[in-house]
């Protein structure tokens, strides 16, 4: 049985201020053209549909116009509510749709029932599971102990009735504990979202969403497809594309990408003023790419952003790298690290301003602060 995995539409969303609606109604047709191409069974799309929780009117019109074709492609899909969905508004009319192939998450109640598709080698049973922090679950499941997310999804998987005879897939939107990060995805407090890729044992296929780069996290059992487009300068050099997973018999998985070509892509240019006016140097160059420049003069240059985009008409974002923003940067984050923790980051302060670190007892207190200052924001 043959899959086409996608995730992180984000429809609707804006990059540096820039609406992308155009260039995702693009990426949407080069979809259905692999869509086509490859002829699946079905369609998984594993969260963040919509960059908001009330998406735009255009947001919802693109996403109703790529479903309908969809249906009129005779095709079962599967969605999930990601973190950045309303999953009430998502699932709206779910069990009515549910007749056209069409079929949403609903809010979670606590019992994940499966849809279960069939092919030569029988049947596959496709579980799916919105975005869900222990909040959400800890009143379904009183007396489990569910503290972390991991406690939150080993208890809920592990209420499904799973048949291991059969061939399993689970559609989830979490963050697995190893994979990696983009700069346009939400980081949570201290990395309190991991979950431990252990959890999804009992399944063939894990068809995963919330993280924008491609990758399997330990097997290519468990996948992030990544997001169609790039949404970020730090996602510059990703090739984008979608997945396609095929199940054989029980046990046999093959998964490999089928690459996206963007209406624009997002890159990054660098060098001094002149060299990037140069007519030899942008002659080669695709001008109308969505671009982040960084100048390398000593001097700023007066207007700078306005005479670049005569040249860069969708110049997105420019800085400078030079001796005074270097020494900026480094007067600004006296802690050394931008990918430190939280914990790490206060603890650089406090031993800054106290002229000593902080004791043991101090940060436990200090985690421990933050862990609930996350779950009521949860």
């Amino acid at each position: 049985m043959k899959f086409i995995h996608l995730s992180d539409l984000h429809l609707g969303k804006r990059v540096n201020e820039v609406p992308m609606l155009a260039d995702q109604k693009h990426i949407l047709g080069e979809i259905l053209r692999v869509i086509d191409g490859e002829r699946p069974d079905a369609v998984l799309i594993a969260g963040d549909v919509y960059d908001k929780p009330v998406p735009s009117a255009e947001a919802v019109e693109l996403f109703d116009n790529f479903l309908y074709s969809l249906v009129k492609r005779d095709l079962p899909v599967f969605v999930i509510s990601g973190n950045h969905d309303s999953p009430e508004r998502l699932s709206f009319c779910a069990r009515m749709i549910d007749a056209s192939g069409v079929h949403f998450s609903r809010v979670f109640t606590g019992k994940v029932k499966p849809f279960t598709l069939t092919d030569d080698y029988g049947p596959v049973d496709i579980y799916m599971l919105p975005f869900l922090k222990p909040a959400a679950v800890r009143p379904l499941f009183p007396g489990e102990g569910i503290d972390t997310y991991t406690d939150a999804l080993r208890t809920v998987i592990g209420d499904m009735d799973i048949d291991p005879a059969r061939r399993n897939v689970l559609v989830p939107h979490q963050f697995v504990t190893g994979a990696e990060r983009s700069e346009s995805e939400e980081v949570s407090v201290g990395g309190l979202d991991n979950v431990d890729a252990a959890v999804f044992d009992p399944f063939d296929y894990v068809a995963l969403g919330h993280l924008h780069g491609p990758q399997n996290v330990g097997s290519e059992r468990v996948r992030y497809c990544g997001s169609p487009l790039k949404y970020s300068f730090s996602e510059a050099k990703q090739v984008k594309s979608v997945t396609v997973a095929e199940l054989g018999e029980k046990g046999q998985l093959s998964v490999r990408t089928a690459p996206l070509t963007p209406k624009h892509d997002l890159r990054e240019l660098r060098g001094t003023y002149e060299e990037l006016t140069n007519l030899s140097n942008y002659e080669d160059t695709a001008t109308d790419d969505y671009l982040h420049i960084t100048l390398t003069d000593e001097e700023d240059v007066y207007d700078a952003l306005g005479k670049l985009r005569v040249i860069y008409p969708n110049l997105m974002k420019l800085d400078y790298d030079n001796c005074r923003t270097r020494a900026a940067g480094a007067a600004d984050d006296p802690a050394g690290g931008e990918d430190k923790s939280p914990l790490e980051l206060f603890a650089a302060l406090f031993q800054r301003q106290n002229g000593r670190p902080m004791s043991e007892e101090q940060a436990a207190f200090c985690q421990s602060l933050i862990e609930e200052i996350w779950e009521v924001e949860a």
